[in-house]
């Protein structure tokens, strides 16, 4: 097996739902990342890319189905590169980058770009296609924004409940109350608050440029969810988004919030963004002329019962930490995507030994953002820049997904 390396990573600034990036193609937002990638590496030959992997949750519309090789040739790669699309769901980011990384260490390539896209505001309406040559009556129209659709009759329905029923169960097994879940949303909008005013992001953000009907372009530079005014009085006033008032289960020392705990101000938002990263192995890394970010070391996957989704990091974590031999006192940085607090606080209540202190220290999507398929590979680009800037240390980058999956990968420096 070979010893594989991420050279660079780079993503675009996140934008908020129907915001900053709402007129950007999910296409074109990934070819943006790909070339603002492949410009940081510019002694790299493009012809040499063996593959392009890239996650995606959604490709029921512009993305057309594979939208690892259409950014591929829309960001000017040969083509002769090819490409390939993956879905995890939330993790396929992070799916195409461990699946990069596994071809290199087998042998079948030597240089790979990964990463990941959504555009969670120009998702499409989709229609069941009738059997019929000629049906009659009304049909259902569907988002695919996020959750299920088209669901099959055969699956238990505890199974199929929202996202966010999901995150009040845990709430529930774990005695999270909502003041706990505001806190730890709060904490997060301060620390990505802090990271940009500290510049933490500038090396792996690839501004985008934004044509205006008027004038010159508008340069997009920042994550656009942060909150740095945010403040638990005002999460406080947040009504719950999936349970009323007779429904909630857990205690809430804030009852006239309206019951339930899970709200718009303890969940990561809807969003719109790409990331990429270039792989290489020894012999990629001479071609690049580059010193690598981080070394590949390990991965887990895991999955639970569905309904439950939010817990499976808890596992994948484990047995990624068990193949690379080692242990939550190595960790020197964990992020773990915050798709809601109760989630995060879940995991972290049935991992004792871990130190929370060394969790998401920039913040996580709660504040920057959830884009789907591409929030794995920016936990994985961001994994790999803190272990470059500290210089050493062992790295873990891990997801929840929809219908109880979990994924984590292991980088060290």
């Amino acid at each position: 097996m070979k010893d594989v390396y991420i050279v660079d990573a780079v993503r675009t600034p996140i934008g908020k739902y129907s915001g900053s990036l709402a007129a950007v193609r999910p296409d074109d937002l990934a070819a943006h990342a790909i070339r603002e990638l492949l410009a940081r590496t510019p002694g790299l030959d493009p012809s040499r890319i063996e593959d392009v992997y890239f996650g995606n949750a959604n490709g029921a519309g512009e993305e057309n189905r594979n939208v690892g090789r259409m950014a591929a040739l829309l960001a000017g790669l040969p083509t002769s590169v090819p490409g390939v699309t993956v879905n995890r769901l939330c993790a396929s980011g992070l799916e195409a980058v461990i699946q990069a990384a596994r071809a290199i260490a087998l042998g079948d390539a030597s240089i790979a770009l990964a990463g990941g896209v959504e555009s969670m505001t120009r998702a499409p309406y989709v229609l069941p296609k009738s059997e019929r040559p000629f049906p009659a009556g009304h049909t259902e129209l569907y988002s695919t924004t996020l959750g299920w659709r088209m669901v099959n009759p055969g699956m238990d329905p505890q199974w199929t409940i929202p996202l966010g029923e999901s995150a009040e169960l845990i709430a529930e097994k774990h005695k999270i109350t909502r003041a706990q879940q505001d806190e730890f949303a709060l904490a997060s909008h301060r620390k990505a608050a802090r990271a940009q005013a500290d510049g933490l992001f500038d090396g792996e953000i690839a501004p985008v440029s934004l044509p205006q009907r008027k004038g010159d372009p508008v340069v997009f530079g920042a994550d656009e969810c942060v909150r740095a005014e945010a403040s638990l009085e005002a999460m406080a006033r947040l009504k719950p988004s999936f349970r009323k008032a007779s429904e909630a289960r857990c205690e809430s020392p804030q009852p006239k919030a309206g019951g339930g705990t899970v709200t718009a101000g303890n969940a990561s938002p809807l969003n719109d963004g790409a990331a990429a990263l270039l792989l290489v192995d020894e012999e990629g890394l001479k071609a690049t002329g580059r010193e690598p970010l981080a070394r590949v070391s390990a991965t887990g996957v895991s999955a639970i019962d569905p309904q439950y989704f939010g817990l499976a990091p808890v596992e994948a974590v484990h047995r990624a930490l068990a193949k690379a031999g080692k242990g939550f006192d190595d960790l020197s940085t964990l992020e773990l995507n915050e798709a809601f607090a109760a989630q995060v606080l879940g995991c972290l209540a049935e991992w004792p030994e871990f130190d929370p202190q060394v969790l998401n220290p920039q913040g996580g999507a709660i504040a920057l953002g959830h884009p789907l398929g591409a929030s794995g590979a920016r936990l994985a680009g961001t994994v790999a820049h803190q272990l470059a800037r500290q210089g050493s240390g062992v790295g873990v980058a891990t997801l929840c997904i929809g219908v109880g999956q979990g994924l984590a990968l292991v980088l060290e420096r």
